[in-house]
């Protein structure tokens, strides 16, 4: 990561959903690290440039965000139904549909069918499969299945560019669309040299060659693949249609030259009809990648004999979507489309990083996301994530699909304070705090004479070194002042100035 070395805390139970860290721990280390700051301020201000040139193409693009909300509130209306209507469609069709409740069940169904296909081959004489090709897939990132299948022997290979930056120095993805934006092209140059068999000793970090060895290494890969693992930014439940969009073609590969297909896909995905698939060709893209369309969209319906993959599997992912799905105003975090909109210009994640966010879905809509998917507890890494974020609203205005997310992490603030109060028997010393304030405020003689105090607060700085901050409270207050800068009190009050200013006059 920028030169600095990550220690990652990830439980295993839920995937990569939760941390050991909180998000304060986490952002401690990600501004300490000036090249990751360098590389994240550089990458995200270029795509926030092309995001905004082709937006202001579209004269109606109001309008497609509506339509974008629209139709993502009716898909969580009719959830059950649609999902139901995808599984009729997509079996007759010729694929095969499992039902996933969490990240454990859903490994277990992959690794089942990749042993299924392994002991096809080796029937027919041939070599069992022990390697799989995935095309860039956040479901599967979030259920942790590349970890799982490593552990039953099977290695699970990345095809999407970053990914494969990502994997082969042994990292983790620090953003939606653009997992290894955290990493300069000097740095990519030394992966590729210390982990990427048959490279050329000579390579150099012009992008055009890094992609060429990239594509050199990945072609091998794509020609012995039997099984291919896949995620799908949309499916149509009128047709069971899976859809992948994509700009490397990469993923045109994995999807049709391996013999078997398993598509892992979140329950949230779906449209109801091919009319509401162009909304979001048409929002996805631009607001993603700055383009006007995507280079590849791949489309895919069961099997067609002869053509790709003759054995298609989808199986689909809950892992804590149907309890988001119960909460009345989180629930609208489950209408993202993994645009990544909210992080190119969130002020709060350029600087932290995706890393801090200790969660796959890192960012604004991590901050929402992750909270309702892992559970809430009263304390610990979920419970800080809705406080990662300064509330300015950037992320709303970027969102294509109109997520109102700093709504949802007041929201979610609420459910914090109040789970925390339920699984607490003693205040603890924020709630101590925010009482004793309480009473001293409520009267005007107490708030009076809490303000003789401040010149503590003024000596404070000094001693510590700069007079207009004070850098560490003491106890109990120092959780408030080890996240936030906390300015030191001013030389006279609003009270002193009146009196000074006005005398006695009211």
């Amino acid at each position: 990561m920028g030169g600095g070395t990550v220690t990652h805390h990830y439980a295993g139970a839920h995937g990569f959903l939760r941390s050991e860290q909180t998000f304060p721990q986490g952002a401690h280390d990600g501004l300490r690290n000036a090249q990751l700051r360098r590389n994240l301020g550089h990458a995200t201000a270029t795509i926030r440039a092309k995001r905004a040139a082709v937006v202001d193409e579209v004269p109606d693009w109001e309008a497609l965000r509506s339509a974008g909300s629209a139709i993502k509130t009716e898909v969580m209306a009719r959830l059950p139904a649609l999902l139901v209507q995808l599984e009729e469609q997509v079996t007759a069709r010729g694929g095969v549909v499992h039902w996933a409740r969490d990240a454990e069940e859903a490994n277990r169904i992959v690794l089942g069918l990749i042993r299924e296909k392994s002991a096809q081959e080796v029937a027919a004489g041939r070599a069992p499969v022990d390697q799989v090709v995935k095309v860039k897939s956040m479901a599967t990132q979030e259920i942790a299945l590349n970890e799982a299948l490593a552990e039953a022997g099977i290695a699970a290979l990345e095809t999407d560019l970053a990914e494969l930056i990502v994997q082969l120095a042994d990292d983790k993805p620090s953003h939606i669309l653009v997992p290894a934006i955290h990493r300069n092209r000097a740095e990519i140059r030394q992966i590729f040299l210390d982990h990427m068999p048959d490279v050329d000793p000579d390579l150099t970090d012009e992008p055009r060659v890094l992609a060429m060895a990239a594509r050199a290494h990945l072609r091998r890969t794509f020609l012995a693949a039997r099984v291919a693992i896949s995620g799908a930014n949309f499916a149509v439940a009128e047709t069971g249609t899976l859809a992948v969009v994509e700009s490397e073609g990469n993923g045109r590969m994995c999807l049709t030259l391996p013999e078997t297909l398993i598509t892992v896909m979140g329950i949230e995905k779906l449209v109801p009809t091919w009319r509401d698939l162009e909304v979001f060709l048409q929002l996805l893209p631009r607001s993603s990648t700055g383009e006007r369309m995507n280079p590849y969209t791949s489309m895919w319906t069961g099997v067609t004999e002869g053509d790709g993959p003759q054995s298609v599997h989808l199986v689909l992912l809950d892992n804590g979507r149907t309890e988001a799905l119960a909460d009345e105003v989180g629930r609208a975090a489950l209408h993202c489309i993994r645009c990544s909109a909210c992080l190119n210009v969130c002020p709060v994640y350029e600087r932290a990083g995706g890393h801090a966010y200790g969660s796959v879905y890192p960012g604004p809509i991590g901050a929402v996301l992750t909270p309702q998917l892992a559970g809430m507890h009263g304390s610990g890494h979920a419970d800080s994530l809705p406080y990662a974020s300064s509330l300015c609203g950037a992320c709303y205005d970027a969102c294509p699909v109109k997520i109102d997310i700093p709504s949802i992490l007041v929201h979610l603030r609420a459910r914090h304070v109040e789970t925390a109060r339920a699984a607490h028997r003693l205040p603890t010393a924020e709630q101590a705090a925010m009482a004793a304030a309480a009473w001293v405020m409520s009267d005007g003689r107490r708030f009076a004479a809490s303000e003789k105090g401040l010149g503590a607060g003024r000596l404070l700085g000094r001693l510590q070194g700069d007079a207009s901050r004070i850098r560490a409270l003491p106890p109990p207050f120092n959780a408030w002042s080890a996240a936030r800068d906390t300015p030191a009190p001013p030389p006279e009050t609003f009270r002193q100035w009146w009196s000074r200013t006005r005398g006695s006059r009211r």
